[in-house]
């Protein structure tokens, strides 16, 4: 939806608003700023507070010399109803195009040269024969894996993802019932789940690969069609998003903790920060889950200790500047070596000469904490060995982000663990990739949950829901 027509600070509600309410919105990352600019909308006085000296969270990027650096490769699918909302919302949707159609290059290194290259793409026919061409000219499955996979894609789709039992089973046990070679794992499943999931399938919940699988795969022929920033997350996530938020009439603090969230007897609540004690109406929670634990007062969730068995899995980015154009594509996913998935940075990063790689690496257990030389020398003779071009290439640069906590850790039984937008405490609500939003840890998450706690926060508020919020969860 574009909002190009109202003017500046309008709320988007159905009505007039009656005044007074002011809510604080605790994260500055996906989650909160959506929280923020949808109360906002409604007519709800707001602050966000953040710590950190930028907006973003964990999707953000940093000035290295002359280069501006994403601290990692984020994508999004289609599917995402709600980060593509959120893309418009900002007016930044024309940053960060979708595919035309679903197209992935997967290069085997394991396969002799001239014989490596596969592709996953769709054809414009229904599911599920939009990839069956695909499919069936895949070259890294046999002929009697590729058949198998159509028989577990079928079983996959008929899965019902209300179904509670999903979450305490794990997907690669699934897929083995399910007729799928390790090979056929490693070459299809668990490309695309590692990448969405931050785990392999032996230790993702089923019910959050179903959902990942079937929403992408399953739905609709252009689901997964793939979208990405081609400038630096920054310009979408700090300053597009500042801006926008700035036009809605929030009051942004940045380089701002919060120490204390207490409820007052008023039925409103406190915050603290350095220097000054804020007071709202509502208040929403949009930090990581450790952190929320940290500021709940007693009483906000029945078993808040379970916020601390929601575990959390790093992701390592590899980034490599050549003193010449080593790729000629945009990205490419890998097998057969230690390398996942690369893209081209060069236009988005502002380099001018050479080429930029980022390479994304999930699941980083045993490379996240090794010393950059180890890397260096582990990753380096890999992309030659990927690609020709590198051979003879002069590396300009080699460095590496790394993300800790990347994610929440979709293992089974995590379900149970992730709480809703809603506490016991009235007024009190929460945000972040990592609550119930039925998806894993993605900006798509991220968003749905601060939709979800605007509106839960709306609602108690007595507030009008906001047309485009109510239109979002028509189209999510």
């Amino acid at each position: 939806m574009s909002h190009g027509t109202r003017s500046e600070g309008a709320p988007h509600t159905d009505g007039p608003v009656p005044p007074g309410r002011h809510a604080v919105v605790v994260g500055g990352g996906l989650a909160g700023t959506t929280a923020a600019l949808a109360l906002a909308d409604a007519g709800v006085r707001v602050t966000l507070l953040e710590g950190r000296p930028r907006l973003g969270g964990l999707a953000f990027s940093f000035k290295r010399g002359d280069l501006t650096v994403d601290n990692g490769q984020h994508v999004y699918l289609r599917c995402c109803t709600a980060y593509r909302w959120f893309l418009d919302r900002i007016g930044g949707a024309g940053l960060a195009p979708l595919q035309d159609r679903l197209d992935v290059p997967v290069v085997d290194a394991a396969r002799p040269e001239g014989r490596r290259l596969g592709r996953l793409r769709r054809d414009p026919l229904p599911v599920p024969l939009h990839l069956g061409r695909s499919l069936a000219a895949y070259p890294h499955l046999s002929l009697a894996d590729r058949a198998r996979v159509g028989r577990a894609a079928l079983a996959l789709k008929g899965l019902d993802l209300d179904d509670p039992a999903l979450d305490e089973q794990d997907f690669g046990s699934w897929l083995a019932a399910h007729g799928q070679s390790p090979r056929a794992v490693e070459a299809l499943w668990d490309l695309v789940g590692v990448a969405t999931l931050n785990a392999v399938a032996g230790d993702s919940s089923l019910a959050l690969a179903a959902m990942v699988f079937k929403t992408g795969l399953l739905s609709d022929p252009g689901a997964a069609d793939i979208g990405w920033a081609r400038v630096p997350l920054g310009d979408l996530h700090d300053r597009l998003a500042r801006e926008a938020l700035d036009a809605a009439g929030v009051r942004t603090a940045t380089r701002t903790r919060v120490s204390s969230v207490r409820a007052d007897g008023d039925g409103g609540w406190s915050v603290d920060i350095p220097g000054e004690t804020l007071r709202a109406d509502a208040v929403v929670l949009a930090v990581p889950q450790r952190e929320a634990y940290d500021l709940l007062p007693a009483g906000a969730l029945d078993d808040p200790d379970r916020l601390l068995g929601i575990d959390t899995a790093p992701i390592l980015n590899v980034h490599v500047v050549y003193d010449r154009a080593v790729l000629t594509r945009p990205f490419f996913a890998a097998l057969g070596t230690p390398v996942q998935w690369v893209f081209d940075r060069t236009h988005a990063s502002g380099l001018r000469h050479g080429q930029y790689l980022a390479l994304s690496q999930s699941v980083a257990h045993d490379d996240i904490d090794a010393p950059v030389a180890d890397l260096r020398e582990r990753y380096l003779p890999e992309l030659e060995r990927l690609l020709p071009r590198a051979r003879g290439a002069e590396v300009l640069d080699f460095f590496v982000t790394r993300e800790r906590t990347a994610t929440f850790v979709p293992a089974p039984g995590v379900g149970r663990l992730r709480p809703g937008a809603r506490t016991e405490a009235p007024g009190l609500y929460l945000a972040g990739a990592w609550t119930a939003t039925g998806w894993p840890a993605t900006m798509e998450s991220a968003v749905r949950s601060g939709v979800g706690a605007a509106d839960a926060a709306l609602g108690a508020l007595g507030r009008p829901r906001p047309r485009h919020l109510f239109a979002l969860e028509e189209a999510a």
